[in-house]
């Protein structure tokens, strides 16, 4: 990577150092990000609108468009793609093909750039060949009586990542409670550490951490950070990465998906991955982000919970995989995971601990993070609790939840109060009304926002990691989660669940109605929920 001036270096630390000043705002690029859609929006528009409605060859412009917008509907209709997801598309093609056409083009499709695909699955298979050859071929999970192992089999098989018996999972319920560990995890770092998260924003949080990184790599300790450059434009000034790099050769930074202000297929994919990883023995993951507000250091919205998890033992080279097969994929040194990785142990701990980390991404042809979600729905045979800062479902996973509730389940969901996204926050409401009448128990989180994202099943297996229940979680990013069951995290997780329902205001069919005008809104906002 190119180095950094001294000059623009002093500038960055100068922005980043003030993150209130108005200078933040301008210099992170997103204003002019805004600005320059807006601007390609309008000529696009323009052009139609001349061309399409003014010009001589008008008639045969305009049938053209509708034909080709009937090209798509068939394409649509005949595509392995859930209903509502094709539904909502086949509308906006057939009301507005001036714009539903090239929209479909760019946000349609969940799937990568074939460029992007092609160095993501290159980095991926040879670091999955390196770890087949560090440690030998491994036996799947063989299919029991244990309605848990088919979901683990399946991650195994499609996935890759194998179910472990070892080591030891713990919970943490919110992220000021996870954040003293996660220093100290760092503290302790003798070989390597590797961040990957979606939002970092310079703050108490960060500093701390920096602070130590630079303290590590001057010890010798490789220090590897990858951030989404979408989730940081609001956070971070641009060459954010090459200023990280100059403060110490041991310091490597990446990132990703860097952010263009025009319309490209690309940017629908954004790494969402919260991953910690130190030394390959431990890892934590959750909804925490490196920002303020994760730690109630600073107010946003109320009181932010989050949740967040600490793995030790085998499991934890699962992490080390994901995150250097991202990496190896675009940074232009590539790392040798052989390097990063430790024999395993394979020793018993108390209980029957079973954790698997698994990841998810757009170019799955199997939603791996929807089908871990479905099985714990079609699994539950006395609870199933959901934390979600989002609830925009598609017809398949609405109808799952409904089903479930119907069966006798107890199912109950917690989502915010108090909204970060308005629109989506309405969308989230909207959904209400046919999960309580089935029987599904809603509950708000009256202190403020959250923003965990875990599945509780029966009370025994569990899911926390990084992927909402929405369109974009489920289908455009890359995520990551655990699925972990037989230890004290479980236990530790259903009494937040608890305390959690005992201050959050129950949703019921009489405190939810909406007027006529409502719903009516709500029904045309749905059309475009894919997009959000």
């Amino acid at each position: 990577m190119k180095q950094i001036s001294e000059r623009k270096r002093r500038k960055i630390e100068r922005t980043v150092a003030n993150n209130r000043s108005y200078k933040v705002i301008l210099y992170n690029r997103f204003f002019l990000f805004l600005l320059l859609v807006a601007a390609q929006t309008a000529v696009y528009a323009g052009v139609w609108a001349l061309f399409v409605y003014h010009s001589t060859v008008a008639p045969i412009l305009q049938f053209a468009l509708w034909l080709l917008s009937l090209i798509f509907v068939l394409y649509l209709i005949n595509k392995n793609e859930r209903p509502s997801l094709k539904l909502n598309w086949v509308i906006i093609l057939l009301l507005a093909p001036v714009f539903g056409v090239p929209f479909y083009l760019l946000n349609g499709d969940a799937r990568p750039t074939k460029r992007m695909r092609k160095k993501i699955e290159k980095a991926k298979g040879e670091i999955a060949l390196s770890v087949t050859e560090f440690y030998g071929e491994t036996s799947p999970t063989p299919v029991s009586e244990r309605r848990e192992d088919g979901i683990a089999y399946f991650l195994e098989r499609y996935t890759k990542y194998p179910l472990f018996r070892d080591g030891d999972v713990e919970y943490y319920a919110s992220g000021e409670a996870a954040f003293p560990y996660m220093l100290s995890a760092l503290q302790s770092a003798e070989k390597f550490i590797f961040l990957e998260y979606f939002i970092i924003k310079h703050g108490q949080m960060w500093s701390e951490i920096l602070k130590i990184l630079l303290e590590k790599a001057e010890q010798g300790v490789q220090i590897r950070i990858l951030y989404d450059d979408f989730g940081c434009m609001m956070s971070l000034p641009p060459k954010y990465d090459r200023y990280l790099e100059s403060l110490h050769k041991n310091i490597r930074c990446m990132r990703f998906n860097p952010v263009l202000p025009i319309f490209a297929v690309r940017m629908n994919n954004r790494d969402h991955r919260k991953m910690l990883i130190i030394d390959g023995k431990i890892a934590f993951t959750g909804g925490i982000n490196l920002a303020d507000e994760y730690i109630n250091v600073k107010s946003r919205f109320g009181v932010w919970k989050d949740s967040a998890l600490k793995i030790t033992g085998d499991a934890v080279g699962s992490f080390t995989q994901m995150f250097l097969y991202l990496w190896n994929a675009f940074y232009s040194q590539k790392e040798d995971i052989k390097f990063y990785l430790f024999p395993r142990q394979i020793k018993k701990t108390r209980g029957q601990v079973r954790v698997q980390p698994y990841d998810d991404s757009p170019l799955d042809e199997i939603r791996v993070g929807e089908t871990v979600y479905m099985d714990a729905i079609h699994r539950a045979k006395k609870s199933l609790y959901v934390f979600t800062p989002y609830l925009i479902l598609d017809d398949s996973m609405r109808a799952a939840l409904c089903q479930a509730a119907l069966r006798g389940v107890d199912v109950r969901i917690v989502t915010p109060a108090v909204p970060d996204k308005k629109l989506v926050f309405r969308l989230t409401r909207a959904n209400y009304g046919i999960l309580l009448k089935a029987g599904v128990k809603i509950y708000e989180y009256t202190p403020g926002f959250i923003h965990a994202k875990s599945m509780l099943c029966d009370g025994e297996t569990a899911v926390v990691g990084t992927i909402n229940l929405d369109y974009r979680s489920l289908y455009f990013h890359f995520e990551n989660a655990v699925s972990f069951s037989g230890c004290p995290a479980v236990e530790d997780l259903k009494r937040d669940y608890e305390e959690t329902f005992a201050i959050s205001f129950e949703r019921t069919l009489e405190n939810t109605k909406r007027t006529v005008f409502g719903r009516l809104a709500d029904a045309l906002f749905r059309v475009f929920e894919t997009l959000l």
